[in-house]
């Protein structure tokens, strides 16, 4: 009979199940289809630059509605965002917080970092302009750890610029405009070069250096002008006619002063102010009327929950009956999922403590090599630099032959040491892939061509078949791009002798200003074994020791392409048989653009220049390295004075006129790029050419900022070393001569 009673209860159980099931069955089948909002996010972007504010708040408001139809609650607090930060721009603060408010509420009961990190900045945003500026620092910091997305980057490093101008601090507000003048942003590249050119007046306007604020509020009125950016067309008149009234050049200020009123009767009228409060006010009182109405419907809905109590109390009594008979069941079926819990725990935990001790190792291992490879360029210098001295000094025919195998080794130890350089900061994640415009065509091109004299040593053809219908003006990583196919095209030259390398390159698809092209290299060469094929691609792998022997080579180029195409989210694919030859193929996605532009050349043009007369200041810590660079730059009938230290070398520009400064970076007392910020404060022409080992942590990006015009790293080829000097000193002065 118990048996009968507790078999009845289970199929009850049963049922009850499947109808849950199929309830959760046709809600999924119910759910609303998301709608992609990121077009009203671009399109009220541009509004807002071009200051049509009521046109960007409909936008916005429109993605809002979009994202709670489509119940996309990350889309919701995107929106929310965007109309916080919209608001802020025409004063309404108390409509910001409003937004930002709501904003707070979603964010609570989802994951989301780029929301988290947005939230931050507009919170950064109000404490400046509250006048907290220390706070709105730690506030933007901590945006920073949450997103990174290349748009909000730029933003982040505008307002933090602003933040340091309002504290004083010149030289860092100066670092991040610098830095957003020759920005790469996908969206708003002019606008936030002009907001760059336009802080920056402000910045030399308070320090009164009124000449440098007239230049930067000039390029920002232009910039605005070209895009039409009216509120910054606006400021940039009112900064000009200011600084032009400081200077004496009344009748440039009138000019300004005569704008700014044509600019306000035309467009910066009561009207538009009157249409833009009335459908800022109209947008949030509708929003909120909204809101009302969706708590009003969750009252509704509670009550009707309440009616249904009674019902639902019975069929717990019921659905308890029915748990209470599978009690005893569940309690042993418990006791044994405890145990399993506690082994599995344990379990966790001691893979817990091997993956931290993994990642400490990995650590360890990138900053040792990272150390160690830096460390070696400074010796390395003085190996290769002396060479080549010696070398020009018409050595004896029985010393040229062991001048020359010095040399090899110095140049082979040089790419050694770059190699595992480059990969230590691929797998430190201090590379990322930039994004400008490039002719894909030109870069392989490039590459074959650079690399032909290896072929015909080797007696091979270089073949390139390239899809024309890929179109000219891409954009990606062209640099990264041409290391990929240089260490392909170049392994598969070094195996294969008397054949054929193929490269091909064809266009797959093509789905508005989105392309994916297929990339292949192809030999005929030695082959390689399956058994290799599964470790070709880690690091120091070329197949066997014999081939080691017989090929020579760090067997490390493989692995940098399969880290950089990784940067690509792409991976490299192979097929290969001994003694048929091997296919190495990927598949890249990029961008693509209609507009013309220049060809970009990453080879150097080798020039002819006269250094004869000409007065370098070197800046070097290590004695050794003065002696090579002096004597390299007299080998040229270059003279030039040696700083020890960054001090020193802010003395010497002070009280000397020189060409060109050599610049190291990594010195005691104050670095190389410390001291180039204070010469440019008092010497903005004369070319500084930073001459380092770059390490790890190093940026170059940082240099550039800093007012550095080139880099050369140590140690160079001294053509290059050449060659870098009479761009930066001879070029340049032909460009202003023109200009």
């Amino acid at each position: 009979m118990k048996f009968l009673f507790l078999n009845k209860a289970l199929r009850i159980l049963l049922v009850t199940i499947l109808i849950l099931a199929t309830t959760t069955t046709l809600f999924s089948q119910d759910a609303i289809a998301q709608i992609d909002i990121q077009p009203y996010f671009d399109q009220a972007r541009k509004f807002k630059n071009q200051d049509k504010i009521d046109l960007a708040l409909e936008t916005l408001n429109t993605a809002a509605n979009e994202a709670e139809k489509g119940e996309d609650i990350k889309g919701l607090i995107d929106s929310l965002h965007e109309l916080a930060l919209l608001y802020l721009k025409i004063d309404k603060e108390g409509d910001t917080e409003f937004y930002w408010d709501r904003a707070s509420v979603l964010l609570k009961d989802i994951a989301y970092p780029y929301g988290d990190g947005m939230h931050k900045y507009i919170e950064a945003i109000l404490l400046h302009r509250s006048n907290r500026n220390f706070q709105a620092l730690f506030m933007l910091n901590e945006a920073k750890q949450l997103n990174n997305d290349r748009n909000f980057y730029n933003n982040l490093l505008l307002t933090e610029a602003k933040v340091y101008l309002s504290l004083e601090k010149y030289d860092s507000a100066t670092k991040n405009l610098n830095s957003l003048i020759v920005n790469t942003d996908l969206y708003e590249k002019e606008y936030l070069t002009t907001q760059a050119y336009l802080t920056l007046a402000e910045l030399n306007l308070k320090i009164d250096n009124l000449s440098e604020a007239a230049k930067n509020g000039e390029n920002a009125l232009k910039l605005a002008i070209d895009n039409g950016f009216l509120e910054d067309i606006k400021n940039s008149n009112t900064l000009l006619s200011s600084v032009y009234e400081r200077l004496g050049l009344y009748q440039k200020s009138l000019v300004n002063t005569q704008n700014l009123v044509q600019l306000k009767d035309s467009i910066f009228n009561i009207d538009k102010n009157k249409i833009e409060a009335k459908t800022a006010d109209k947008i949030r009182d509708d929003y909120k009327t909204e809101e009302i109405a969706r708590q009003e419907k969750k009252i509704e809905e509670l009550t009707e929950s309440q009616n249904r109590s009674e019902l639902t109390a019975i069929l717990t009594s019921a659905f308890l009956i029915i748990i209470s008979l599978l009690a005893v069941t569940l309690y042993r079926n418990n006791q044994i999922k405890l145990k399993t819990n506690d082994l599995l725990q344990t379990k966790n935990k001691e893979l817990q403590i091997a993956r931290d001790g993994a990642v400490q190792a990995m650590e360890a291992k990138t900053n040792f090599l990272s150390t160690v490879s830096h460390e070696l360029r400074t010796p390395l210098y003085a190996v290769t630099g002396l060479t080549h001295l010696l070398l020009e000094e018409n050595p004896e025919e029985h010393q040229k032959e062991h001048l020359k195998a010095l040399k090899f080794s110095g140049d082979y130890l040089l790419n050694f040491i770059n190699d595992i350089l480059h990969i230590n900061k691929i797998d430190a994640n201090k590379l990322e892939p930039l994004n400008m415009e490039f002719n894909l065509s030109k870069v392989i091109n490039e590459v074959i061509n650079s690399l032909s004299q290896s072929a015909k040593s080797n007696k091979t053809d270089l073949v390139l078949e390239y899809d024309s219908d890929i179109p000219n003006n891409l954009l990606s990583d062209p640099l990264k791009l041409s290391q990929i196919f240089m260490n392909l095209i170049g392994n598969s030259i070094k195996f294969t002798k008397g054949g054929e390398v193929k490269v091909i390159a064809k266009l797959l698809n093509k789905i508005e200003d989105d392309i994916t092209i297929y990339f292949e290299v192809k030999d005929n060469g030695i082959g390689i074994s399956k058994e290799k094929q599964k470790s070709i691609f880690e690091g120091f792998e070329q197949g066997s020791i014999q081939i080691n022997r017989e090929y020579g080579g760090t067997g490390l180029g493989l692995t940098i392409v399969k880290s950089l195409l990784s940067l690509f989210e792409s991976k490299i694919e192979l097929e290969s048989s001994l003694g048929e030859g091997s296919s190495f193929f990927f598949e890249i996605k990029m961008k693509y653009i209609d507009s013309a532009s220049e060809d970009i050349s990453f080879e150097i043009t080798p020039k002819d220049y006269d250094f004869k007369g000409l007065h370098l200041l070197i800046v070097e810590d290590n004695k050794i390295n003065q002696v090579i660079t002096k004597k390299m730059l007299s080998k040229r009938d270059m003279t030039s004075d040696i700083a020890n230290n960054g001090h020193e070398a802010i003395t010497a520009a002070q009280e000397n006129v020189y060409d060109a400064i050599l610049m190291d970076i990594h010195m005691p007392g104050i670095s190389g790029e410390e001291a180039t910020i204070e010469i440019r404060k008092f010497n903005q022409d004369t070319p500084i050419i930073a001459l380092t080992a770059i390490s790890l942590d190093d940026s170059l990006e940082s240099f550039y900022a800093a007012g550095c015009d080139d880099v050369v790293t140590k140690p160079f080829k001294p053509d290059v070393f050449y060659q870098k000097i009479g761009e930066n000193i001879f070029d340049k002065r032909a460009k202003k001569s023109l200009s």
